[in-house]
C-alpha cells in the first residue's frame, strides 16, 4: 500500500532500517534474535531494493547454516571401507570465516576477503574443499599475475584464501589437505614503492591548509605532522583529541566505526606544529562527537572515499609518486634525521615491534615522545 515501509523495513529519523527476525532453528547461532541494518537511505525505492537483496541474501545463508547441521555426506575410501565427511564448498568457508572471525571488524575484512574468494570462484569455480588441488592453486597463482596483481598483492591474496580454508578445515575436522597451503609465489620486484613527501612540498600542503581553513584540510593537517595513518585519523572523536592535558595529544584507540590495524596502532601521539593547529581547529567548529563527520558515523568510517577525495586534492601539489599515505613515510624520514631511537619512532608511528624485548615494561611516558616530537618540529622548522 502507498506510504507503507518496504518489507523487513522501519524508519528512524527519517532514515530506512532492514530488520528481520532469525528463524528459529538457526537463533542458537545468534546472540540477538534479530538482524538489523541500516540502509543509509531516506528513498523507498532504493530501501526496497537493498531489502529485497539483503533478505535474499539471508535466505541464501541461513539455509547454507541448515546444511552445514546435516552433516551431507561425500563418500571417501578408507582402507577398502567407504566413509562420510562433511562437504564445505569455498562459499560456506568464506561464511564460516565471517562468522567466527569477523566479531569487531572493519568493513575492510569482509569486502577483501570476499573479494579473494570471488577471485577464486571466477578462476576456479566454487568447489568443495577437498576438490581443490596443489595444480588448482598454481593455475590461480598465474590467473592473478596475468590480472596485473604485483607480487604482493598475489601473497596478501593467498594469505586469506589460507586462512579461510584452513579455519573449516579445523572446525569441521576435515581430512583434506590445504590446496592453497604451500604455493609458491615468486618475488617480482614488481612492489609500487611510496615516496616520501619532500620537505619544500610537506611545507606547502601545511601552509595551504592552514590558508583554506576547512574540515578537508584540518584532516590533512593532522595527519602531516603525526603521521597517523588516515582510517585512524578520519575515524577520530573529538574526545579523542586532548588539548586541555598538560602535554596536548591524540589518543588512538579501536571504536565500533573503525578498528585499528594492529595491536601496537593503540598509542598517543603528542600534538605539535600544524597538527596541533588543526587539532584545535577541529575542536573549536565541529559541532558533532566524531571529528570528521563527513567521512565517519556512529556505524563506519569511510576512509576509502576520504583517501580518493585527498589524493586527488593533494595531487599537483606533490611529485609523482607521492600520496596519502607518503606522509607516514615521511614522518619516519624526519625521525631519522632527529636521530630518534628506532624503538621510539615506532611507538609514535604505531608500527609493529621488531623484538621481545620491546614488549615489556609499560612504554614511554607522554613527555619522553613529546621531547622527539618536538625535535621534529624544530628540524622540519629550520630545514
Amino acid at each position: 500500500m502507498v506510504g507503507h515501509n518496504p518489507q523487513f523495513t522501519y524508519r528512524k529519523d527519517g532514515v530506512f532500517y532492514f530488520s528481520r527476525r532469525i528463524p528459529k532453528d538457526i537463533r542458537h547461532k545468534y546472540e540477538h534474535d534479530r538482524f538489523v541494518m541500516c540502509l543509509r537511505t531516506k528513498s523507498r525505492v532504493v530501501a526496497d531494493k537493498s531489502s529485497r537483496a539483503i533478505a535474499a541474501r539471508l535466505d541464501e545463508y541461513w539455509m547454507s547454516l541448515r546444511i552445514a547441521d546435516l552433516n551431507i555426506p561425500s563418500m571417501l575410501p578408507v582402507n577398502g571401507q567407504v566413509t562420510t565427511e562433511t562437504v564445505i564448498t569455498l562459499q560456506q568457508a568464506l561464511q564460516n570465516y565471517h562468522s567466527l572471525k569477523g566479531t569487531g571488524k572493519d568493513d575492510l575484512f569482509f569486502r577483501s576477503s570476499e573479494r579473494f574468494v570471488r577471485y577464486v570462484i571466477e578462476g576456479l569455480g566454487d568447489r568443495s574443499l577437498d576438490r581443490y588441488n596443489s595444480a588448482d592453486a598454481a593455475a590461480f597463482r598465474d590467473q592473478l599475475f596475468e590480472k596485473g596483481l604485483s607480487s604482493s598483492s598475489v601473497k596478501r591474496t593467498f594469505a586469506s584464501i589460507r586462512s579461510i580454508v584452513n579455519l573449516s578445515i579445523k572446525e569441521y575436522g576435515l581430512s583434506c589437505d590445504n590446496a592453497f597451503a604451500q604455493t609458491f609465489i615468486p618475488d617480482r620486484n614488481d612492489v609500487t614503492r611510496r615516496l616520501p613527501i619532500p620537505t619544500a612540498h610537506l611545507r606547502l600542503i601545511q601552509k595551504t591548509c592552514r590558508s583554506t581553513d576547512d574540515d578537508l584540510r584540518w584532516l590533512i593537517a593532522l595527519i602531516s605532522d603525526s603521521g597517523m595513518r588516515l582510517a585512524e585519523a578520519a575515524g577520530l572523536l573529538k574526545a579523542d583529541i586532548q588539548l586541555d592535558h598538560e602535554i596536548p595529544h591524540v589518543s588512538l584507540k579501536p571504536h565500533a566505526w573503525r578498528q585499528l590495524k594492529t595491536a601496537n596502532s593503540e598509542r598517543v601521539i603528542p600534538l605539535v606544529g600544524t597538527s596541533l593547529w588543526a587539532a584545535r581547529r577541529i575542536l573549536e567548529c565541529t559541532d558533532t562527537e566524531f571529528a570528521f563527520p563527513l567521512f565517519t558515523n556512529a556505524t563506519r568510517c569511510n576512509s576509502n572515499s576520504a583517501s580518493a577525495t585527498l589524493n586527488k586534492w593533494m595531487k599537483p601539489l606533490v611529485p609523482h609518486g607521492c600520496v596519502f599515505h607518503s606522509f607516514r613515510h615521511s614522518l619516519r624520514d624526519r625521525l631519522r634525521a632527529v636521530e630518534t631511537p628506532s624503538e621510539i619512532a615506532d611507538v609514535l608511528g604505531g608500527w609493529t615491534s621488531k623484538s621481545i624485548g620491546q614488549s615489556y615494561g609499560k612504554g614511554y611516558d607522554l613527555p619522553v615522545l613529546q621531547r622527539w616530537m618536538k625535535r621534529l618540529e624544530e628540524y622540519s622548522s629550520s630545514d
